[in-house]
């Protein structure tokens, strides 16, 4: 009995890391900000802002590297642009976060808590389908 898979192509492995590293970085800054709120401590409202700024720097590369990917036939598919569009929406709200923690420590919150949770979210769940893409194809 033979059996035919077909697989499709995952992420390159640099793709796949600069995404995954997307998360740490940003749930450091939501904990970092969680942890300003409890103590207001100046210190983590600056840990936060650093952590931001590295998880832009990722989430960018990330989202070129998938704009770039389109050129690729078997990327145009409805899953792939929702992937895109996911990571389109990480890095505004990214950016959007950082503007936030650019003001006075106080002044950030608690709009720049709510958007780091919005931020890590929109980061676990573009992650969660670009993984999810590798698929065992039908049985002969």
């Amino acid at each position: 009995m033979a059996t035919d898979r077909t697989f499709r192509r995952s992420l390159h492995p640099l793709h796949a890391v600069l995404l995954a590293g997307t998360i740490p970085l940003f749930l450091g800054a939501l904990l970092s900000d969680y942890a300003y709120s409890s103590t207001y401590y100046i210190q983590w409202a600056t840990f936060a802002s650093w952590l931001l700024a590295g998880g832009l720097v990722f989430a960018g590369l990330a989202l070129l590297w998938a704009i770039i990917g389109l050129i690729r036939p078997d990327h145009r598919r409805p899953d792939y642009l929702v992937y895109i569009a996911l990571l389109v929406a990480t890095w505004i709200v990214g950016f959007l976060n950082a503007l936030i923690h650019a003001r006075d420590a106080w002044g950030m919150m608690p709009t720049g808590m709510i958007l780091s949770i919005v931020m890590t979210l929109l980061a676990c769940a573009a992650t969660w389908i670009a993984f999810s893409r590798l698929h065992a194809g039908g049985q002969a």
